[in-house]
């Protein structure tokens, strides 16, 4: 057992790793629980497609309003101390959707409010957990402590929580967000736990807005990090079309109904456990540069394949490849920006590259709703395909560079 447990959480990497991977894994169960139980909630509540999709816009649009915020707050403030009242925050919201529900006077309004609060709380808690794991491992250490936050997130937030979600909805309503409240509270506690090195705060406290256009000048004016961010940035725009319509795609093209959908979630999720499993090996024998390569080549690949296939274990394939792919990539993408930004500018430059991510996720989408409409279910994987192969030729040679910024 402590062989197990020393390769999962090796002792170099010390105590404060150890908590706050606890904390990431218990608030990924949280989450993952939520990912079904949220949906079905609002659909117990209304079947209007209007106020379905109300639902998902609310869970994103805090990003887009308070992101920015939620970085300046983080490079200002005690950090540990963020993440525990944000979390706190989320509790207070659960326990009053837990008492309307159990009262039985919730609506679909109490829980619009509620996903949206959620959201919000969610923006500070992920921004500045997202600074954490420079402040407690060496930077040697990054690619491996992302892989391993990267596998609770894989392992609990999409493959454990969402089925144990819907079974405790289908117990009762309100044992889902009873659960998620009290996971969300254990990962304060652990978060409590870790002794962090006190951070420099922001040197003036002056405007938020003079403040976020300082880490805006920042990522802008380091060229690999900028460079990383608009490739995250165009590439979410290509993979948000694509995967708009994912669900439609998996019932018309490939014939696999609503379970065949889930099917493909669970394909992408089993390839990304075993790329997380693997990063240790990847980042030392394959390289930094390479990965980011090769998973573009098979992003830009994964596009044509689906655009193409009408088989779905063709398609299930592609997942689980696309699955190692993504892992792998997000840790990379993770680790080079932790090592390359200062530990002041962390908190702000991470929320303008998180700002990119969901603004071109959300365009990404609006692109793929009208061409899924104007040339059919396919459509935004040939955009997918095309924009993709566009992008990837014109920043070939600068993901060299990315790779292997060190500040």
């Amino acid at each position: 057992m402590s062989r197990l447990v020393e390769s999962i959480v090796p002792a170099r990497m010390g105590p404060g790793f150890r908590w706050l991977l606890a904390s990431s894994w218990v608030s990924n169960l949280a989450d993952g629980v939520a990912l079904s139980a949220g949906p079905l909630l609002v659909a117990s509540q209304t079947r209007d497609p209007i106020l379905v999709a109300a639902a998902a816009v609310l869970g994103r649009l805090p990003w887009l309003l308070f992101g920015l915020y939620a970085g300046v707050l983080t490079d200002r403030h005690d950090r540990r101390r963020i993440v525990i009242l944000a979390n706190l925050a989320r509790v207070v919201v659960l326990a009053v959707l837990v008492a309307t529900i159990a009262t039985d006077v919730v609506n679909v309004g109490i829980v619009l409010g509620a996903l949206f609060l959620l959201g919000t709380a969610e923006t500070f808690v992920d921004t500045t957990t997202g600074t954490l794991l420079p402040m407690v491992v060496d930077t040697t250490d990054l690619g491996v402590g992302n892989a391993r936050l990267m596998f609770g997130f894989l392992t609990l937030n999409q493959l454990t929580g969402p089925p144990i979600g819907a079974a405790l909805f289908a117990l009762g309503m309100v044992w889902p967000f009873a659960t998620q409240a009290v996971c969300v509270g254990f990962s304060a506690v652990l978060v409590a736990r870790i002794a962090l090195a006190q951070v420099p705060p922001a040197e003036a406290h002056g405007p938020v807005r003079r403040e976020i256009a300082e880490g805006v000048r920042w990522l802008w004016g380091h060229p690999p990090v900028r460079t990383l961010t608009l490739t995250v940035v165009t590439f979410n725009v290509t993979f948000g079309a694509a995967w708009s319509v994912l669900v439609l795609y998996a019932i018309e093209r490939l014939g696999m109904g609503d379970v065949g959908f889930g099917l493909l979630m669970t394909a992408s999720a089993i390839g990304g456990v075993a790329g997380t499993a693997s990063y240790g090996w990847l980042e030392r024998n394959v390289g930094l540069a390479n990965i980011m390569r090769g998973g573009l080549i098979i992003e830009t690949c994964t596009h044509l394949t689906l655009a193409i296939t009408r088989t779905p274990a063709v398609a299930l394939a592609v997942f689980v490849v696309f699955g190692v792919h993504e892992a792998a990539w997000g840790t990379t993408a993770t680790t080079i920006r932790q090592r390359a930004v200062p530990a002041e500018f962390q908190g702000r430059v991470g929320s303008v590259y998180m700002s990119g991510v969901f603004g071109g996720l959300v365009v990404g989408s609006v692109v793929g709703g009208v061409a899924a409409r104007v040339w059919g279910v396919t459509g935004p994987f040939w955009f997918a395909f095309v924009g993709s192969a566009l992008i990837l030729v014109a920043i070939w040679r600068q993901l060299g560079h990315i790779a292997h910024t060190e500040g």
